[in-house]
C-alpha cells in the first residue's frame, strides 16, 4: 500500500464498477480523493474498493444503487447533501442505444432517459448547495461525441448527451465563478461495455476509432487540469472545438427579434 497524498475531500463517482468509472476511481484516489462509488453490481464495487484501498490507501466506500430508480436516486442525493466531505462529482453513469427510434424499444429509451438525463440532474442538484457553501468543488459530466454529431447513433442517446453539453454549459456559466470547476467529457468509441448493452460490440467498430478506458480517462483529467469546459479526448486539435462553439455565440444577437427574418416574406403585423 502506498502513503496516502494529502486529502481532497470524496469524490462521488456514478457508474463506478467498470469502464471509465473504475478508472476514474483508480486515477482520483492517486490524485488525493477518498471514493464513494455507486453502481449496480455489489461484487464488482466490493472487489474495485479493496483494489482501490490496498493500492492507494484511500478511503472507500460503495453505494449499491440503480439509478434507472428513482428510490436508488434519491438514497444516493441524500448521500451528496449529508456529506460535508464531498468535494467532487462524477456522472459517469449512463448507457447508450444503437437502433433507430422505430426499432427501439421505448421502455429502454425511458430508461436512458432517466439515467442519463434525470438521475445525472438530480445528483448535481444534491451535490451543488455543499459545494457552493464551501466554495470549493469539482463536476464532471460525461456526455459523448454524439451530442455534437447525432446522426452516428440513436437519436434519442444523443439527444440526452446533447443535453449533458447544455447543462454543463449553463452551470458553468452559473457557478464558474463561486469555485466550482465543471467539465463535460465528450469520448468517442471507448472500449467498455457500454457497447455490449447498446447492442453493437466493441469489436463491429474499427480498431482505430477506439480509444482504451484508461486513454479516455487520463485525457479527460489533462483537459481538466487545463481548466477544460469542454473536453473532446480524441480532437487533435482544441482550435476545431473554438471555431465550433465560436459559430455558435455567435448566433446569439440574432437569435431573438421581433419580426421575423426578411428570407420568410412574413408581413410584419
Amino acid at each position: 500500500m502506498t502513503t496516502p497524498i494529502s486529502n481532497k475531500g470524496t469524490a462521488l463517482i456514478t457508474g463506478a464498477s467498470t469502464g471509465i468509472g473504475a478508472v476514474y476511481a483508480d486515477r482520483l484516489a492517486k490524485r488525493g480523493y477518498d471514493l464513494v462509488l455507486v453502481a449496480r453490481n455489489q461484487k464488482r464495487l466490493d472487489d474495485l474498493a479493496a483494489n482501490i484501498t490496498k493500492s492507494t490507501g484511500r478511503k472507500v466506500d460503495i453505494i449499491v444503487a440503480d439509478l434507472t430508480q428513482k428510490a436508488d436516486t434519491l438514497r444516493v442525493e441524500d448521500r451528496l447533501r449529508s456529506d460535508k466531505t464531498i468535494t467532487a462529482l462524477v456522472n459517469n453513469a449512463g448507457f447508450g442505444a444503437t437502433a433507430t427510434l422505430h426499432d427501439s424499444s421505448i421502455e429502454e429509451l425511458e430508461s436512458m432517459i432517466q439515467l442519463n438525463v434525470t438521475a445525472l440532474t438530480r445528483l448535481t442538484h444534491a451535490a451543488l448547495p455543499g459545494l457552493l457553501q464551501r466554495a470549493k468543488g469539482l463536476i464532471i459530466n460525461i456526455s459523448s461525441i454524439v451530442a455534437v454529431a447525432p446522426e452516428l447513433l440513436n437519436g434519442t442517446y444523443g439527444g440526452t448527451k446533447a443535453y449533458v453539453v447544455a447543462f454543463t454549459q449553463s452551470l458553468h456559466h452559473e457557478v464558474g465563478g463561486k469555485g466550482i470547476q465543471v467539465q463535460a467529457v465528450l469520448p468517442g468509441a471507448t472500449e467498455t461495455p457500454f457497447w455490449d448493452r447498446a447492442g453493437l460490440p466493441v469489436e463491429n467498430l474499427a480498431a482505430q476509432t477506439v480509444m482504451s478506458a484508461e486513454d479516455m480517462v487520463d485525457a479527460s483529467l489533462a483537459g481538466l487540469d487545463q481548466h477544460e469546459l469542454i473536453t473532446i479526448p480524441s480532437l487533435p486539435s482544441l482550435a476545431d472545438w473554438e471555431t465550433f462553439n465560436s459559430s455558435r455565440l455567435n448566433l446569439g444577437p440574432n437569435l431573438s427579434h421581433k419580426y421575423p427574418a426578411a428570407r420568410y416574406n412574413v408581413a410584419r403585423q
